[in-house]
């Protein structure tokens, strides 16, 4: 079958090129085309995968710190001089725009870079004329990194900066959906990391379990749904691998009514809608104080009808397509479920028919807490809006339901509005802005949003175990 691209897309073991032994096609969501062929990974080349990060672990590992960072920094090097090929093929296969998809390339090498920042911290326990004793972190082995469809590379960042910072080997595998510009890097950094330290293998529904479940895998890190992710760790349990886990989110937000309205509009309304809604830590529930509902909800509305919506790869489309069909036809299904039950749209609805997973941004007004469109993660385009005005009431409804990803508080009063934040029941929680992550600030979920931590010190430690050795004075006779 023809492809988009020139060059077919290869896996990369052991610092080779590898195709697969079956292939699978990869769909543009803005056309429903085949974008592409990528390589099916078969059991045997996830052996030779695994095998060849086993073997490459233990030079690796003794590398010194300060090399590793340098070649960090040439792996970042490498992406900046690959940016414009990267992001075109990431654009059309993830359904971004082009500024979008140059964003999450560039993203990539500045946690590479930033991560390199920080050092693996060793604690003196004891020294005394008895005995010194000193914890210190060492690597764990070979790293399976799972990478969802929504920020293949961006994600990548999460797991490939600190487990190779760290001293470890990865596996890298990408959705089945959005695997080619992750192929692509696998083949930008051939050259520039020792070969088997990283290996990109591609597959379908088959390979991610295969990995989860692989004897000589020691860490899983993996990004996606809890449903997934519950799977994950079901997987991993029969050979004790650790792994983090970053799941889903329901996340609130919180106005107060002392906002200013046009400002906080549109930040909100990128804090939702970015990348379609498709943001692990997205709004995806906005709670107003009945005081500035109205004006807020008119404000949202007006500004949403002026995003215009298409292929990511035109020219002032600012937001492109639902990535995938089981996705797209997932975020339908809750637009009905509000149609049925009789919710007042705003903007949006359900869309026109036409090729493309398109949906134009969605704003429910004010359903009741026990709809769907409230409880479950839309992960897409639809937002509802809610009154309150009972700061403890409105409180208790963003703490309910099984998730606590993250969440935001939006006033005039930061003393208030960090009071609130204390008391919402989030791994992050921002005030007055959404979704500012870093290589240096730790970022992870409570209740059913994960397991561990990425980024920052306790990210870059999770991919480590700690050692502590405990030296005594030799004495007469000994």
């Amino acid at each position: 079958m023809a492809t988009t691209f020139d060059a077919a897309f290869t896996m990369t073991i052991d610092g080779r090129p590898v195709a697969g032994t079956s292939s699978f096609g990869v769909t543009n969501p803005a056309d429903e085309t085949v974008l592409a062929q990528a390589p099916d990974c078969s059991p045997e080349q996830l052996d030779a995968a695994v095998a060849a990060a086993r073997a490459a672990f233990p030079a690796w590992a003794g590398t010194d710190h300060g090399e590793r960072r340098k070649l960090l920094h040439g792996m970042a090097d490498a992406i900046e001089a690959r940016v414009e090929p990267l992001h075109q093929i990431l654009a059309r296969e993830a359904g971004k725009t082009l500024n979008d998809a140059r964003t999450e390339v560039l993203g990539l090498s500045y946690w590479l870079r930033g991560m390199t920042t920080l050092s693996l911290p060793e604690t003196v326990n004891e020294d005394s004329a008895d005995r010194r004793s000193v914890t210190r972190h060492v690597p764990l082995g070979v790293v399976g990194a799972i990478v969802p469809w929504n920020y293949p590379l961006g994600q990548t960042g999460f797991k490939l900066a600190p487990a190779l910072l760290a001293g470890n080997t990865v596996v890298l595998k990408p959705s089945p959906f959005t695997p080619l510009a992750t192929l692509r890097l696998g083949e930008v950094l051939r050259d520039v990391l020792p070969p088997g330290v990283l290996n990109v293998v591609s597959g379908g529904d088959a390979l991610g379990p295969r990995m989860t479940a692989h004897p000589d895998i020691d860490k899983i890190s993996f990004t996606g749904s809890t449903g997934t992710g519950r799977k994950v760790m079901a997987g991993a349990a029969g050979s004790l691998k650790r792994v983090t886990l970053e799941l889903g989110g329901n996340d609130p937000a919180i106005v107060l009514p002392d906002i200013d309205v046009p400002t906080v509009a549109e930040k909100l309304f990128w804090g939702a809608f970015g990348h379609n809604g498709q943001v692990c830590l997205a709004a995806k529930r906005v709670y107003i104080h009945q005081d500035v509902y109205e004006p807020l909800k008119r404000a949202l509305a007006d500004y949403a009808r002026t995003v215009r919506t298409g292929d990511g790869v035109t020219e002032d489309v600012q937001l492109g397509p639902v990535q995938n069909r089981p996705q797209y036809e997932r975020v339908l299904d809750l637009i009905r479920d509000s149609a049925d039950q009789g919710h007042r749209f705003l903007t949006g609805g359900l869309p026109a028919e036409g090729k493309g997973y398109f949906i134009r941004p969605t704003l429910v007004d004010n359903p009741p807490e026990d709809s769907r469109i409230v409880q479950e993660e839309q992960f897409g385009p639809v937002l509802p809006l809610l009154t309150f005005d009972d700061v403890d009431d409105v409180i208790a409804r963003a703490n309910a339901g099984e998730y606590g990803l993250g969440a935001s508080v939006w006033s005039g009063d930061t003393d208030t509005a960090l009071a609130i934040a204390r008391r919402l029941e989030a791994g992050t929680v921002w005030i007055n802005e959404i979704q500012h992550l870093t290589p240096r600030v730790t970022f992870g979920g409570l209740k059913n949003s994960g397991i561990g931590s990425e980024n920052g010190i306790e990210g870059l430690l999770a991919f480590t175990a700690p050692q502590t050795i405990t030296v005594t004075p030799a004495t007469a006779g000994v």
